[in-house]
């Protein structure tokens, strides 16, 4: 069924309801100009991650997720996005960052495939843009929930990624959030299942595909320190087992929870029933990942998106923090065994 903004907004609205989320949209965003990009330091070298302003994530369930008030309600069309592709590669990159890029990260705070948020003419714009300017680009990430995975677009986008000057790996990105099925989908809201999971990774895994997941810290209220150390613990022992199965690279991207403005956690966090997670509770978790098959890499940015004292960041983190950041620049566990 094809939805006008109307149709979109109301249901938006009706799902926001449900949810007890209370935030609002970035109506006033120039919409010729990209919601945001920071630039990460991993092993496999410079990294771009971009968020491009499009129509928000229709799924918008997500408990602790405030992601979709960074973008619009109402249809951003093609051309808009286009300009916003051309405001990076023209006004933002230098030359020098254009010739040490390696990874590209593009997001839409939602879903990059879903062509009803993001424009198939945009985002094939992008890789003719990327094509051009940067040539030893070896990873394209697409960030994307697994139901708008289409094998037919994916390999249209495979091919055009071979027509640069270095063949261009491409990267799925899907939030899987918690390991456990009854939080995963009960309490957190994700509505990602196994089977839909293991789906995917068997389609990807026959282009030679690599695979992000994003997994959060401490993502519910009720949920101890120590129980959520074993859900991410439980969960680097699962992707393993995948990755060594299917043959496929994995990625482990964990994000700490923060308290998110607009969001239940917010509520419970005021009334006192929900803390996040203490940053040695992620040094534990990431020192689980050694000797595993996948990589891991810890999300250190709230995004400018947490309450005052939300934060999984707090005061006397100082030094534990540049560790964690060390070893996402190097893969180097030594740095949290100090």
């Amino acid at each position: 069924m094809v939805m006008d903004n109307n149709q979109f907004t109301d249901i938006i609205k009706k799902i926001n309801q449900e949810t007890g989320k209370f935030y609002d949209f970035l109506e006033a965003h120039n919409p010729r100009l990209p919601s945001d990009y920071w630039f990460q330091h991993p092993p496999e070298g410079l990294t771009l991650f971009l968020v491009l302003y499009t129509r928000t994530c229709r799924w918008a369930r997500c408990l602790g997720c405030n992601l979709p008030s960074r973008e619009s309600q109402f249809e951003v069309p093609f051309y808009d996005i286009m300009k916003q592709i051309d405001h990076i590669f023209d006004f933002v990159l230098s030359r020098e960052q254009k010739e040490n890029l390696r990874k590209i990260i593009l997001s839409n705070n939602g879903s990059v495939l879903d062509e009803f948020t993001f424009s198939t003419t945009a985002l094939i714009y992008f890789v003719a843009k990327m094509n051009m300017n940067c040539p030893n680009i070896s990873v394209l990430t697409l960030e994307t929930r697994p139901e708008y995975v289409d094998m037919e677009e994916l390999e249209v986008l495979h091919r055009a990624l071979q027509e640069g000057k270095t063949s261009t790996n491409l990267e799925l990105a899907v939030g899987f959030e918690a390991f456990d099925d009854r939080i995963r989908n009960e309490i957190f809201n994700k509505g990602v299942s196994m089977e839909t999971f293991e789906s995917m990774v068997e389609k990807t895994a026959q282009y030679g595909f690599k695979l992000k997941t994003y997994f959060m810290l401490k993502p519910v209220p009720g949920m101890s320190e120590e129980a959520a150390i074993e859900d991410i613990v439980k969960g680097i022992n699962y992707l393993d087992t995948i990755s060594r199965q299917h043959n496929i690279e994995i990625n482990m991207h964990l994000n700490p929870t923060f308290v998110a403005r607009g969001t239940v956690l917010e509520t419970e966090f005021r009334k006192g029933n929900y803390k996040p997670p203490k940053l040695e509770s992620v040094q534990k978790v990431v020192l689980a990942a050694q000797w595993k098959q996948i990589s891991l890499y810890i999300g250190l940015n709230d995004e400018g998106l947490a309450v005052s004292g939300g934060s999984f960041c707090g005061e006397g983190d100082e030094e534990l923090l540049e560790k964690l950041q060390n070893f996402n620049q190097t893969g180097d566990f030594s740095f949290l065994k100090e």
